[in-house]
């Protein structure tokens, strides 16, 4: 159902949400306004300086080449400078929102290989931990993985197949996909090392670690079918982490399965627990 731009704002007034839903053109995008204070440059550099440093231990390397591609560390990034850069690569852009959207224009945005991206950053006192996804999740933890062609893909796929799925009863199913590969997926190619991906653990200090180091992290083989049915946790690490072979992998087994079906199986099932499967 959609729902217009002022009645979205005032449910996220209601709820506390910072952004400026009310500046929100009708498909829910913002001006970037690049006005950012010295302050916020600094909390934005002692995030990226902070995070490298796990991320190139930890990350997989097509992580960090997108980062090296897009250069993200220096200063708050100019959404414009970067999607022309991005253009050249895959096609994709960004696009500012004023934070969470409602699915049918996220949707939207993807299918059409647009990425929003909130167009605030949190807090000094924040750097550990931000209830809402900031710029910095949003961008350092989401954008560097678009300009690997085969993600770049999927990402498209899932912006465009997924109002269908949603239709059918899958609004659920669909958000723990995206929740398991885009925001906290692993990766482990044959004869490599197990290296993270996804945006919830490309910007969290201390999940990124434990996803990867911790004999504790609970890894299981990546299977569209499983992930679909198994639920997740918001506020807390992860009780599973799926393991993906490859980028590839992932594009081919979202675009043969059939995701209608597996929504109508098991749409009326309860949520697999993460933790015993």
């Amino acid at each position: 159902m959609e729902i217009s731009v002022q009645e979205y704002a005032r449910q996220c007034a209601a709820q506390g949400l910072r952004g400026d839903y009310l500046a929100c053109r009708p498909d829910f995008t913002v001006r970037q306004e690049y006005d950012y204070s010295e302050e916020q440059q600094e909390v934005w550099r002692l995030l990226c300086d902070r995070q490298t440093r796990l991320t190139r231990r930890l990350a997989h390397r097509s992580y960090l080449d997108g980062v090296e591609a897009l250069g993200l560390l220096e200063r708050i990034p100019d959404f414009d400078e970067v999607s022309a850069s991005l253009r050249k690569l895959t096609g994709w852009e960004i696009v500012a929102v004023p934070g969470l959207i409602p699915n049918a224009p996220f949707f939207d945005h993807l299918a059409h290989r647009r990425f929003p991206v909130t167009n605030w950053l949190r807090k000094r006192e924040e750097l550990d931990y931000i209830v809402e996804p900031d710029m910095f999740h949003d961008f350092f933890g989401h954008v560097p993985a678009l300009t690997q062609p085969a993600f770049a893909d999927f990402m498209q796929m899932y912006g465009d197949k997924a109002d269908d799925i949603v239709d059918v009863g899958g609004e659920e199913m669909m958000g723990r996909l995206y929740w398991y590969t885009a925001e906290f997926a692993l990766m482990q190619e044959t004869g490599q090392p197990l290296k993270a991906f996804g945006a919830g653990l490309m910007s969290s200090f201390s999940e990124l670690q434990f996803a990867v180091e911790s004999p504790d992290a609970h890894r299981v083989p990546f299977d569209i079918q499983t992930v679909m049915r198994t639920g997740y946790e918001i506020d807390k690490f992860q009780r599973a982490y799926f393991v993906l072979p490859s980028f590839e992998a992932l594009r081919d087994a979202f675009q043969t399965a059939d995701l209608p079906g597996v929504v109508k199986r098991w749409k009326d099932k309860p949520a697999l627990d993460p933790s015993a499967i």
